[in-house]
C-alpha cells in the first residue's frame, strides 16, 4: 500500500492533469507481471478502488479508462474488472453513473467478444446489466444506450448469441415490469428501442422479435396500466417487424423466415388479447396490429403460409367469446383479408380452417350494427362457396403431423376434434373421444363400437342429458353451469360444418337442434343456419340428391321454439308454405313442421286446430299426401295431448269416415288414444264408427288399427256384453284370418289382434267366441310367421295361467294294469307255480332267480341269528341247486342272461339278511349292508370251489351279481370278491372259472367306488394280460365282455371325494392311456379273426398312441386260429370281444375321440352280414354290439334317422334269410340267436327312448319272424333268441347289462291311429296293442304248457326278464304320479294338455308336412312358462324336438338355415325349468351338461348352457353341481378349445357367457350355503386368468367389440363375490410392478378390474387408491389402459375425492421415475373434469398437449378448485423444474439415475407442455419462479 500511497496523495491535488497522471502511474504500476496476481496483489486493488470512489471527476474518469485497458490488454479479468465497477456504482455519486454505466457496458462487450459461447452467468442476478440496473434508477437512461450498443456492436458475431446473452436481463425487466412504475417505463423504453433498432439492421432483426416476443409472454398483467404497456410494446414490434418485413421484401432476402417470424408475433399478438380485455377493454388495438401484419404481407404479394392459420382460429374464439361490435366488426374485418390473402395462393393445400366461421358470422347476421352485419354477410358468401364446393368435392387431404403435437390452445382442440372427425380418423394423433364415457349421476354412457361415426350422436345424447339437467328444479354444480354456459356455441361451430360431411351429416343436424335447447339464445342463428344451407343445398340439387338433408334441417325448425321469442319467427316461416295453392308436397310437410312444432310450444295450436278441420278433407280431396299428412297430425296431436285430441274429435270422425284406407287407419289409432287417455268412452264411439270399419277383413292396415282400437273394450266388456261380442269375434276373425297371397301384409295386423286378445279375460273369450277351445290350438300349431307368434305365445300364457288358477285338485286313485300284456304277466309267477311252496327250481331255474324268496319273519321261539343262519341256508341250497340246473352252453349271450338274473335272487337276499341284523342289533345301514354282502360272498366263495364247472361258471356270475347290487361305498367286499375272481382268472388250466371271473370281474370294475383307482386298475391290467396270453377264445371273449364293462366307469369323476388326493390331471392321464390300451388291445385280438378288417382297426389303435414307457403284451396264438372247427365252436368268444368293444364307446367319446366312435360305429355295422358280409366270423358279436352303439350314439346326436331305418331294414333282411335257409349248423344257430337278440334290444333301446320313429312294417315283421321261431322246430337256443327278440323289444334287454330301455307312460297310446312309422315304446302302443299281446301269450303259453322242458324253462325265463323290466320301471311304481290322475289333474281340452300331445305326436306324422320350427319353438315356450306339465315321457319329447331342425331340414332338402338353430336353446331351457319335476329331463340335462358331450354341441347351444347354470342349482345334487362346476373349468382351459375349432372371438364368446352364468349364480337368493361358493370362485379365477388384455379406447380402436363385452361381464360377475375372497384376489405382489416381471399381465387385468369395480360401485375408491404410487412410477407404454380406467372410475367420485386424487398425482409427478406417466394421468383427469371435456380426443400424446387447456379450465374457471389451486401449481413447478434439469443435463450420465430410462423419447415434449403450463399459471407463481421459468431454454 505504501508503494501506491504517494500516487494516492497526488489524486488529491486540485489539477486534473495532475490527478490524471497519478492515475496513470498507479494502473502503470498495476501493470508488473505480480502486481494484480501476486501477493502484492491487494494494496493494488485497493488503490484501483480508491480510485474509482474518489470525488473527482478527472480521477474517476481516468481510473475507468484504465481499469478497461487493463481488462483488454488482458491484465484483469473480465469479471473482477466488472466486480469492481459495479461495486463502486452502487456507492458513486450521481455524477459518474453513466461513466461506470459505459465501462460496464464496454467490459460486457469484451469479454462476449473474447468467447460468446462461456460468457454466462449462473443465475439472472449476475448478470452484469442486471446488476446495473438493480444498483439505482439513475442507470436506466444510459443502460438502454449500452444494450443498444452492445446488440449493434456484436451482431456480426450472431445476433442469436446476442439475443441469448441479453435473454435472462430481458426477462428480468419484464417481470420486474409491475414492481415500480419506474421499472416499468424503463422495461418499455428499453424493449421499444431495440424494436425500433431492428429496422437499422433488417437481415439480423428476426432472432431480436423473437427474443422480444418471449419477454413479452412473461409480463405480469394486473392492472390496466400493465396491460397499457404491453399493448404499447406489442405496437412497437408490430411497427419495427412491419418495417423490417418491407425492407427484406425489397432486397428479397430472408422473406420466408420473416413471415414465420410473423406468424409466431401474430399468435403473440392474440395470446394478449386476454389479458388486455380484462383490465382495459382496448383489445380493439390488438386485432389493428393483427390486421396491420396480415395487411401489410398482402399488400407487399407475399404469399399466404400455412402457419398463418393458427391466428384463423384464435380469430375463431374470439369472435365466437366477443360480444362488442366493434370488437365483432374487427375481427371480422381481420378474418376477410386473412381469407382474401389466402385466398390469392391457388397452391396451398389446406382444410380450409375459415369453415369453422360460419357459425359466429350467422350468428352476427341478427346484429344490430349495419357494418357488422355487412362484414359478416360478405364473410358468409365466401364460407357459402366453401361449403358448396366440399359437397362436391369434399376436402380429404391428410394432414401429416409430428410425432408429437404441438401444445394446445383451445382453437387447437377445437380444430383438431373437426379435422379428427372429417378425416375420419386418418391423422397421426388418432384416438377416442372423452364423452364416450361422460356420465351424469350414477348412469354411465357405454362406449360406441365406432367412435368416429357416433361422435355427434353421442355428443347429441350427453347434451339431452345437460338439457334434462337445465330443466331439473335441483341445484346445478358448477361444471354444469359452465358448460351449458360456454359450450354450446362451440359445439353449434362444429356440428354446423359437419352438416356438409358425407356421413355426418344427419347425425350434425341433430347436434345442433340440441344446441339450442342448452342455449336458447341460438335460437335465431340456428334459424339462419338453417337457411343458409337451405340456400346451398337447393343450389346444388340439381348435381347431388340432397333432399334427405334438406328435410332434415326443416325438421330442426321445431326445436327452436323452446325459446318463446323464436315462436313468431318459427311460424311465419312455416305459415308461407301452408297456402291453399301451395304445392302439395310441401304444404304436407309444413304441416307435419307446425305440428312438431306445438309438440315443443302449445302456443302454437291455435294456428294448427285450424289446418285441422274435418273440411281440409273435402279440400284437398284430390291431395291424397296431404290428406294423410293432416291424418298423421291428428293422430300426433291425439297422442301428444288427449285433451287437444277431444278439441279436434270431428276430424277424427272425418278420418274414420275416409274411404282411402291409410287415413281411416291413422283416424282409427286417434281414436285408440282417445280411448287409452280415458277421455273418451270405447263403447260409446265404438257404437258410433262401428258402421265405418268393416275394412278390416280385406285390408291389413285397417285392421291392424282397429285391433289397436279394439284392445280398450276389455276394461268394461261385461257390462257390455252385445258389443264385447262383436269386438271379440272381429279380433278373433282376424287373429285367425288366412290370407296366403299376402301372409307378410297380414302378419302385423293378426299379431295386433293376439295382443288385443290378450287384454280381454280368458272367461269372456270363452263365453263370446264359439268353438275357441278346439280353434285355439289348431291356428297356434298352424302358424308359421314369427310376429304372429310371438304375439300368440304371450295370449297362450295367460290362458295357461288361467287354467292353472281355476284348474281341479289332484285325486291321486290306485293304479290298475294299463293293458293285457300287464295283466297276463300280473299273474304269470301263480300261473307257471312259483307261489305258495310250489316251486319248480330245477325245472325252470332262470325264472326262479326272479320269483324265489323266503320269509325273514322271525319266530318267536326262534332267535334272530338262527333265523338268520336258516335264511342263508334256504338261498344257500337254492342257489346250488338253480346254479347246476342254470346251462351256460360256453354262450356268452346265456352267461349274460344268468348274470341279469342273479341281480334280483342277490338283492331279496341281501335285503332279507339285511332285515334280520337289524332286528339282531341297531348298527348303521352302511355296516348292515357291508356285514351282509361279507356274509353272502363267504358263503358263495365256499360253494364255488367245491362246486362241479356247470355250477361253478354260475356262482362266479352270481358274485358279479352281488356286487352289483351293493352299494359303492361297499369296498371291502367289493375288494374280496374282486380278489377271488382275479384267483381264478389266472386259473389257465380251468376255463369255465376264467370266464365266468372274467365277466364277473369287468361288471365289478363298473361299479367301485371313486376312490377305488388302485383295484380298477388291478382289475383291467389283469383281464388285458389274460386276453392277450389265453388260448381260449371264450376267455378272450369273456375279457373282451369284462373290458368293455370297465370302460364305463373309465374318464367319469375325479373330483368327488378323492381320499388319495392324487392329481386329477395325473389320474385322468392315467385312464384315458389305460383306455388306449383296451381299445388297442381288442383291436389287436379281433385282428386275430378279422379278414377284411385289418386296416380299419389299425386305423382305430392309432387314435390311442402307445406311451413310451408302457408296452402292450404280446398275444398267444389261440386254438382257434389253428383250426377252423374250434373257431366256429368259438363264435361266441369272438363275440365277446365285438361287445366289448362296441362297450368302450362310452369311456372313447369321454376321452373326446369323437372320430373314433364314429369309427367304430360304422365299423361294427359293416361286420352284421346285412349285404354282402366282409367278416362273418364278426358278425355275432356285431348283431349283439350294435344295440348298445346305437342307443350311445342316439343320445350325442351322432346317429340319424336314415341309419337307424337302414339298420332295422337289415336285421329284417338279415333273421329273414337265417329263417329260410336249410343249413342248421352252429354258425347259422348262433347268428340267428344274436341277430334275434339284437334285433330285440335294438327295437327296444330306439322306440323306447322315443327319439327317432321307426318304419311300422319292418317292426312288424321283426316281430312275425321272431313268433316264427320260437313256434317251429329249431334248437332250443334259438327259441331263446326269438323270446328274447320279443321282450327285448318291449325294453327287457335281456342279454345286456348297460342297455337301458325307459318306459314311461305315454298318452299318445289311446290316440294313435294306424301310421307307417312307430315313436315311443310298443309296450304303450294302442295300435300294436293285439299283436303283442298274442306274441307274449304264446310264449306264456309255451312257458306254462310245453312238452320240452328246456323250452319251457327258456319261455319262462324270457317272461320274467319282461315282468321284472315292467314291474321295476317308472311306469309301475305306486310311490310318482299316475297316468290316470294326471289325467284328472289335466282336462283333455286344456291348453297345457294339447299342447304336449301334439308335441308328443309331433313325428308321427307319416304324410303331412312337418311343423314349421318356429311353431314348435313357440309351444316349447308357451309351455316352459306353464306352472306345471302332464306326466309324458319328457325325455323322449325334448330330445326329438333337439333333433327336428335337422330333420325339417333334411326333409326340405337343405331349404332350412340352421345357423340359430333356436329350438334346440329353448329345448334346454324347457328341460331347466321342469328339470326338477321329470327324471327323464333330469336325464337328459345331466347327459348334456357332461363334459364329453357338452363339448360336441354347437356353439350357440354352449353359450345358452353357460349362461342358463343358476338354473342346474335348482335341479342338481350337490355332488353334481361341482362335477359341473369342475367341467366347466376343464371345458374352458380345453385343448380341444383351439385354433381349429373357436377362434379369439367365439372364446370370447363363450367366456362371457361362463361369466354371466356364475353371476347369475350369485344372485340366486336360496345361496345360504357356502359349499359351492369354492367352486364358483375357483371358476372366476381361472376365467379371470384367461382375460384379454383390454381397455375400452383399444378395442374401439381394433373393433374387438366381444373383448368389451367379456370384460363387461367380468366385472359385473366379480362385483357379486364375497368381499373377503374379492379383496384377497385382487391383491397385487409389489413385484409384479415390473414390465419384465412375468406376472404384469396379470396385475394389469387385476388393476383394470379394480378401477371397474369402483365405477360400478361394488368397492370402495379407497382400494383404488392403493394403487396409485405404483400405477403412477409406471412406464407410460405399459400403463396407459389402467389410467384410463382409473380416470373412468373417478367420474361419480365426490369433489373433495378428486381433488385428492388431483394433488396426490401432482405430489407423485415430482418423486416419479416415470413423470410422463403422472403428467399423463393429471392429464386424463382433467380432461374428464373439464368443461371442454366432449370436444377432447384420448391419446397418450394429445391428453399431454392439452395439459394447459384442460387444467387451467379447471382450476381457475371452476371455484370448487380454488382449495388446490396454489398447491397443485406448486407441485407442477416443482416437477418442471426437475425434467428441465435432467433434459438440460441430458449429457451428464451422473444426473439421469433418477429418471427412467423410457423418459428420454418423450422429455423434451414433457417439458414443453409443463412449460407452457406453468406459463398459463405464471400469476401464480412468485417473481423467483417466473424469472426461473423465463430464462428456461426449452427445446
Amino acid at each position: 500500500m505504501d508503494s501506491f500511497h504517494l500516487f494516492l496523495e497526488r489524486t488529491r491535488l486540485p489539477q486534473p492533469s495532475l490527478q490524471k497522471l497519478a492515475v496513470i502511474s498507479i494502473f502503470e504500476k498495476l501493470r508488473l507481471s505480480t502486481a494484480l496476481t501476486g501477493p502484492e496483489s491487494d494494496p493494488g486493488i485497493n488503490a484501483v478502488a480508491q480510485c474509482l470512489s474518489s470525488n473527482s471527476p478527472a480521477v474517476v474518469d481516468q481510473s475507468v479508462r484504465e481499469l478497461c485497458l487493463l481488462v483488454k490488454d488482458s491484465k484483469l479479468d473480465v469479471s473482477r474488472g466488472l466486480l469492481e465497477l459495479q461495486s463502486t456504482l452502487e456507492g458513486s455519486n450521481s455524477r459518474f453513473v453513466n461513466v461506470f454505466v459505459k465501462a460496464i457496458g464496454f467490459l460486457v462487450q469484451l469479454g462476449f467478444r473474447d468467447d460468446s459461447v462461456s460468457f454466462r452467468f449462473q443465475s439472472p442476478e449476475a448478470h452484469p446489466f442486471v446488476k446495473v440496473v438493480s444498483s439505482r434508477t439513475e442507470v436506466q437512461s444510459e443502460l438502454v444506450r449500452q444494450v443498444l450498443l452492445f446488440i449493434v456492436q456484436n451482431r456480426h458475431m450472431g445476433m442469436e448469441g446476442v439475443c441469448e446473452f441479453l435473454r435472462p436481463f430481458l426477462n428480468f425487466l419484464v417481470i420486474q415490469m409491475s414492481s415500480s412504475a419506474t421499472t416499468s417505463s424503463f422495461a418499455r423504453n428499453l424493449l421499444s428501442s431495440i424494436a425500433s433498432l431492428c429496422c437499422s439492421f433488417s437481415q439480423d432483426a428476426i432472432p431480436v422479435f423473437k427474443l422480444l416476443m418471449r419477454c413479452c409472454k412473461y409480463i405480469h398483467c394486473n392492472s390496466a396500466e400493465d396491460a397499457t404497456n404491453v399493448s404499447y410494446l406489442m405496437e412497437t414490434i408490430v411497427d419495427a417487424f412491419v418495417a423490417v418485413l418491407s425492407h427484406l421484401v425489397d432486397n428479397g432476402v430472408l422473406i420466408h423466415e420473416t413471415q414465420l417470424c410473423g406468424a409466431e408475433l401474430l399468435e403473440m399478438v392474440f395470446s394478449l388479447c386476454t389479458d388486455i380485455h380484462k383490465y382495459s377493454g382496448g383489445e380493439e388495438c390488438i386485432f389493428d396490429m393483427s390486421r396491420r401484419l396480415i395487411v401489410v404481407q398482402a399488400e407487399l404479394g407475399l404469399k399466404f403460409i400455412p402457419e398463418a392459420s393458427s391466428a384463423m382460429l384464435s380469430l375463431f374464439v374470439s369472435l365466437i367469446q366477443s360480444e362488442l361490435e366493434h370488437i365483432q366488426l374487427s375481427i371480422l374485418r381481420l378474418v376477410l383479408d386473412l381469407i382474401k390473402w389466402k385466398s390469392r395462393n391457388e397452391t396451398l393445400v389446406d382444410v380450409h380452417e375459415e369453415i369453422l366461421f360460419v357459425f359466429p358470422a350467422i350468428n352476427l347476421m341478427s346484429s344490430p350494427s349495419k357494418y357488422v352485419k355487412e362484414a359478416a354477410s360478405e364473410l358468409l358468401i365466401i364460407l357459402g362457396k366453401l361449403s358448396a364446393s366440399f359437397l362436391v368435392t369434399p376436402i380429404n387431404e391428410l394432414l401429416m403431423e409430428e410425432r408429437f403435437p404441438r401444445v394446445s390452445r383451445l382453437e387447437d382442440v377445437i380444430f383438431r376434434v373437426f379435422c379428427h372427425l372429417w378425416f375420419q380418423d386418418q391423422t397421426s394423433f388418432s384416438g377416442s373421444f372423452y364423452q364416450q364415457w361422460a356420465s351424469v349421476g350414477n348412469k354411465v354412457v357405454e362406449e360406441k363400437q365406432n367412435s368416429l361415426e357416433t361422435w355427434p350422436t353421442s355428443i347429441t345424447e350427453y347434451c339431452e342429458r345437460m338439457v334434462d339437467i337445465k330443466k331439473s328444479p335441483l341445484p346445478k354444480s358448477q361444471p354444469h353451469e359452465l358448460f351449458l354456459r360456454e359450450i354450446p356455441p362451440l359445439l353449434g361451430a362444429i356440428a354446423s360444418v359437419l352438416i356438409v360431411h358425407p356421413t355426418l351429416g344427419d347425425s350434425a343436424v341433430d347436434l345442433l337442434a340440441v344446441t339450442g335447447k342448452m342455449d336458447p339464445k341460438l335460437g335465431v342463428p340456428l334459424f339462419l343456419v338453417i337457411l343458409f344451407y337451405h340456400n346451398i343445398f337447393s343450389g346444388k340439387s340439381e348435381e347431388i340428391d340432397f333432399h334427405d338433408i334438406l328435410l332434415k334441417l326443416l325438421r330442426m325448425l321445431p326445436s327452436l321454439v323452446s325459446h318463446p321469442a323464436m315462436i313468431p319467427l318459427v311460424v311465419q316461416t312455416i305459415l308461407p308454405m301452408l297456402q291453399k295453392d301451395a304445392d302439395p308436397v310441401l304444404y304436407a310437410t309444413a304441416l307435419r313442421l307446425l305440428c312438431k312444432t306445438w309438440e315443443i310450444n302449445d302456443r302454437v295450436f291455435g294456428s294448427l286446430q285450424g289446418l285441422l278441420l274435418p273440411e281440409a278433407f273435402t279440400l284437398f280431396k284430390y291431395e291424397r299426401s296431404v290428406c294423410i299428412s293432416t291424418a298423421v297430425t291428428i293422430r300426433d296431436v291425439c297422442q301428444k295431448n288427449p285433451d287437444r285430441g277431444v278439441d279436434i274429435i270431428l276430424s277424427v270422425e272425418a278420418c274414420i269416415e275416409s274411404t282411402d284406407a291409410i287415413i281411416q287407419a291413422l283416424g282409427i289409432q286417434s281414436l285408440s288414444l282417445l280411448c287409452e287417455a280415458d277421455v273418451i268412452d270405447f263403447y260409446t264411439a265404438w257404437s258410433v264408427i262401428v258402421k265405418y270399419v268393416l275394412s278390416y277383413s280385406t285390408d291389413p292396415v285397417v285392421a291392424k288399427s282397429t285391433c289397436l282400437l279394439l284392445r280398450w273394450g276389455a276394461m268394461d266388456a261385461e257390462a257390455y256384453p252385445e258389443y264385447a261380442t262383436n269386438v271379440l269375434q272381429i279380433l278373433w276373425e282376424v287373429a285367425t284370418s288366412k290370407h296366403p297371397c299376402h301372409v307378410s301384409s297380414w302378419a302385423n295386423a293378426r299379431a295386433s289382434a293376439f295382443e288385443a286378445l290378450t287384454r280381454y279375460e280368458v272367461p269372456q273369450i270363452r263365453q263370446f267366441i264359439s268353438d275357441f277351445r278346439e280353434k285355439n290350438v289348431e291356428v297356434l300349431v298352424s302358424e308359421t310367421d314369427p310376429k304372429v307368434l310371438e304375439a300368440m305365445e304371450r295370449f297362450e300364457e295367460k290362458i295357461i295361467t288361467h287354467e292353472h288358477i281355476t284348474r281341479r285338485r289332484l285325486v291321486k286313485e290306485k293304479r290298475a294294469p294299463a293293458n293285457k300284456i300287464e295283466k297276463l304277466l300280473d299273474v304269470f309267477p301263480r300261473v307257471i307255480g312259483f307261489s305258495g311252496t310250489n316251486i319248480k327250481v330245477r325245472e325252470l331255474p332262470g325264472a326262479a332267480l326272479f320269483y324265489l324268496s323266503f320269509s325273514t319273519k322271525v319266530e318267536n321261539n326262534q332267535g334272530g341269528s338262527k333265523a338268520l343262519h336258516d335264511l342263508h341256508g334256504r338261498y344257500e341250497n337254492a342257489l346250488v341247486e338253480i346254479a347246476a340246473s342254470l346251462q351256460l352252453s360256453r354262450n356268452i349271450i346265456v352267461a349274460l342272461l344268468s348274470l341279469q338274473s342273479w341281480k334280483p335272487f342277490l338283492q331279496r337276499w341281501l335285503r332279507g339278511c339285511i332285515t334280520l341284523m337289524n332286528v339282531k342289533v341297531s348298527s348303521s345301514v352302511l355296516d348292515t349292508t357291508s356285514k351282509a354282502a361279507d356274509g353272502i360272498l363267504k358263503s358263495m366263495r365256499q360253494m364255488a370251489e367245491k362246486s362241479i364247472p356247470r355250477s361253478a361258471e354260475n356262482i362266479g356270475l352270481a358274485v358279479g351279481a352281488l356286487c352289483l347290487v351293493l352299494p359303492p361305498s361297499a369296498h371291502a367286499t367289493k375288494a374280496s370278491a374282486s380278489k377271488f375272481l382275479l384267483s381264478w382268472l389266472f386259473q389257465h388250466e380251468h376255463e369255465y372259472r376264467q370266464w365266468s371271473a372274467a365277466i364277473s370281474l369287468g361288471i365289478i370294475s363298473s361299479c367301485l367306488h371313486v376312490t377305488d383307482h388302485k383295484q380298477k386298475f388291478q382289475n383291467i391290467n389283469a383281464l388285458i394280460e389274460v386276453a392277450c396270453t389265453s388260448k381260449s377264445t371264450l376267455v378272450r371273449g369273456a375279457c373282451g365282455v369284462a373290458l368293455g364293462y370297465s370302460c364305463q366307469d373309465l374318464l367319469t369323476r375325479f373330483q368327488a371325494g378323492d381320499d388319495y388326493h392324487m392329481n386329477k390331471e395325473a389320474l385322468e392321464m392315467h385312464e384315458t392311456e389305460l383306455l388306449g390300451k383296451i381299445i388297442r388291445t381288442l383291436c389287436r385280438l379281433i385282428d386275430e379273426y378279422a379278414q377284411s378288417s385289418t386296416s380299419t382297426l389299425q386305423t382305430l389303435s392309432e387314435y390311442f398312441p402307445q406311451v413310451t414307457n408302457d408296452t402292450d403284451p404280446d398275444i398267444t396264438r389261440s386254438i382257434s386260429n389253428i383250426s377252423s372247427d374250434h373257431l366256429e365252436e368259438d363264435l361266441w368268444g369272438v363275440s365277446g370281444l365285438i361287445i366289448g368293444l362296441g362297450s368302450s364307446v362310452t369311456a372313447i367319446y369321454r376321452s373326446g375321440r369323437i372320430d373314433a366312435v364314429k369309427k367304430i360305429k360304422n365299423l361294427i355295422i359293416s361286420w352284421i352280414p346285412l349285404e354282402n358280409p366282409l367278416d362273418p366270423v364278426l358278425s355275432v358279436g356285431a348283431c349283439l354290439a350294435i344295440p348298445f352303439v346305437v342307443s350311445f350314439c342316439q343320445k350325442v346326436e351322432l346317429i340319424d334317422g336314415a341309419e337307424l331305418e337302414y339298420l332295422v331294414s337289415g336285421y329284417r333282411n338279415l333273421i329273414n334269410e337265417l329263417i329260410s335257409t336249410k343249413n342248421s349248423g352252429t354258425f347259422r344257430q348262433s347268428l340267428l340267436m344274436a341277430s334275434c337278440v339284437g334285433a330285440g334290444n335294438f327295437l327296444g333301446c330306439i322306440l323306447n327312448e322315443g327319439i327317432h320313429s321307426l318304419d311300422a312294417k319292418c317292426v312288424r315283421d321283426l316281430l312275425d319272424m321272431f313268433k316264427k321261431i320260437y313256434s317251429t322246430s329249431q334248437p332250443p337256443l334259438m327259441h331263446l333268441g326269438a323270446m328274447l327278440g320279443v321282450v327285448n323289444a318291449l325294453g327287457a334287454g335281456g342279454g345286456t347289462l348297460f342297455l337301458h330301455c325307459p318306459l314311461s307312460f305315454s298318452q299318445s297310446s289311446s290316440k294313435h291311429k294306424e301310421s307307417s312309422c312307430i315313436t315311443g315304446p310298443l309296450f304303450s302302443n294302442s295300435v300294436m296293442e293285439l299283436s303283442l299281446t298274442s306274441l307274449i301269450q304264446d310264449i306264456f303259453l309255451v312257458a306254462q304248457h310245453s312238452d320240452d322242458n328246456q323250452l319251457q324253462h327258456y319261455a319262462s325265463w324270457a317272461v320274467s326278464f319282461l315282468r321284472n323290466y315292467i314291474w321295476s320301471s317308472d311306469l309301475h311304481n305306486e310311490d310318482r304320479a299316475k297316468p290316470n290322475s294326471a289325467s284328472q289333474s289335466f282336462p283333455e281340452d286344456s291348453i297345457v294338455m294339447k299342447l304336449s300331445l301334439w308335441l308328443l305326436n309331433l313325428n308321427c306324422s307319416g304324410t303331412a308336412s312337418p311343423s314349421h320350427v318356429n311353431t314348435v319353438a313357440t309351444v316349447l315356450r308357451c309351455l316352459t312358462n306353464a306352472p306345471r306339465l302332464p306326466q309324458l315321457d319328457w325325455g323322449a319329447i325334448i330330445r326329438r324336438c333337439m333333433r327336428y331342425e335337422e330333420q325339417v331340414s333334411e326333409i326340405s332338402q337343405g331349404g332350412y338355415n340352421l345357423e340359430n338353430q333356436k329350438l334346440r336353446e329353448e329345448c334346454l331351457v324347457f328341460s331347466l325349468v321342469h328339470g326338477s319335476n321329470f327324471d327323464a329331463l333330469l336325464t337328459f340335462l345331466d347327459e348334456l351338461f357332461n363334459l364329453s358331450r357338452f363339448k360336441m354341441l354347437e356353439m350357440n347351444l354352449q353359450l345358452s348352457i353357460l349362461s342358463h347354470l343358476p338354473h342346474t342349482l335348482k335341479i342338481f345334487s350337490g355332488s353334481r353341481l361341482e362335477k359341473l362346476f369342475d367341467d366347466v373349468v376343464r371345458f374352458v382351459q380345453s385343448p380341444l378349445s383351439s385354433d381349429e375349432i373357436y377362434n379369439p372371438e367365439k372364446k370370447s364368446l363363450l367366456r362371457t357367457s361362463c361369466w354371466k352364468g356364475v353371476r347369475l349364480c350369485f344372485e340366486e337368493a336360496y345361496l345360504d350355503s357356502e359349499k359351492l361358493m369354492p367352486k364358483f370362485e375357483n371358476c372366476m379365477e381361472l376365467l379371470f386368468s384367461l382375460l384379454p388384455e383390454f381397455s375400452g379406447l383399444r378395442s374401439l380402436e381394433n373393433n374387438r367389440t366381444y373383448e368389451r363385452q367379456e370384460w363387461s361381464e367380468a366385472v359385473r360377475c366379480l362385483g357379486k363375490a364375497r368381499p373377503h375372497w374379492l379383496s384377497h384376489f385382487l391383491q397385487i405382489p409389489e413385484t409384479s410392478f415390473s414390465q419384465e416381471s412375468h406376472r404384469f399381465f396379470d396385475a394389469k387385468k387385476k388393476m383394470i378390474a379394480r378401477a371397474r369395480l369402483v365405477e360400478i360401485g361394488s368397492i370402495p375408491v379407497a382400494e383404488l387408491s392403493k394403487l396409485r404410487p405404483y400405477i403412477l412410477n409406471f412406464r407410460s407404454d405399459g400403463i396407459w389402459d389402467i389410467l384410463v380406467e382409473v380416470v373412468m372410475a373417478l367420474q361419480h367420485a365426490e369433489g373433495s375425492v378428486k381433488r385428492q386424487w388431483l394433488v396426490a398425482a401432482a405430489e407423485i409427478s415430482c418423486v416419479t421415475s416415470c413423470p410422463t406417466t403422472a403428467m399423463q394421468f393429471i392429464s386424463l383427469l382433467c380432461g374428464s373434469w373439464s368443461k371442454y371435456m366432449p370436444l377432447l380426443i384420448v391419446n397418450p400424446h394429445v391428453v399431454l398437449s392439452d395439459l394447459p387447456v384442460t387444467l387451467t379450465s379447471l382450476l381457475l374457471d371452476d371455484s370448487h378448485w380454488a382449495v388446490v389451486v396454489d398447491s397443485v401449481i406448486s407441485l407442477m413447478w416443482t416437477s418442471t423444474k426437475r425434467i428441465y434439469e435432467y433434459v438440460t443435463n441430458a449429457n451428464d450420465f451422473s444426473s439421469q439415475g433418477s429418471l427412467d430410462e423410457s423418459e428420454k423419447d418423450t422429455c423434451v415434449f414433457l417439458l414443453k407442455v409443463m412449460h407452457h403450463t406453468c406459463v398459463a399459471f405464471k400469476d401464480h407463481l412468485t417473481p423467483e419462479q417466473r424469472l426461473m421459468l423465463a430464462n428456461m431454454t426449452v427445446p
